[in-house]
């Protein structure tokens, strides 16, 4: 937890960020465990960013927030048209056989 000491806001207590979790997370996500890290990353990325605009999180991990943010929806996103054309490529298939 940090305070903060400008004249304006007197020491208000920000969060610490997980921007190295969330990015951890992300970077899994694509390496293999696709929706069990991506969409935890997803979502903690969306919040933290948001607390970190509202002042009420320390901004120092921002960068690494938003990477991991952006890594856990690539790999969502990726799993959903994988798992669609896995589908369409079997109902072709079944649809090839009959």
């Amino acid at each position: 937890m940090k305070t903060t000491g400008t004249p304006e806001v007197p020491n208000r207590v920000i969060e610490d960020h997980r921007g190295t979790l969330i990015l951890v997370l992300g970077i899994l996500s694509l390496v293999g465990c696709t929706f069990f890290t991506g969409i935890p990353a997803w979502i903690m990325g969306k919040r933290d960013l948001a607390k970190m605009n509202e002042d009420q999180m320390d901004s120092e991990g921002e960068s690494f927030t938003k990477a991991g943010k952006i890594c856990g929806m690539i790999s969502c996103i990726l799993s959903i048209i994988t798992i669609l054309g896995l589908g369409l490529l079997m109902a072709i298939g079944t649809v090839m056989e009959l």
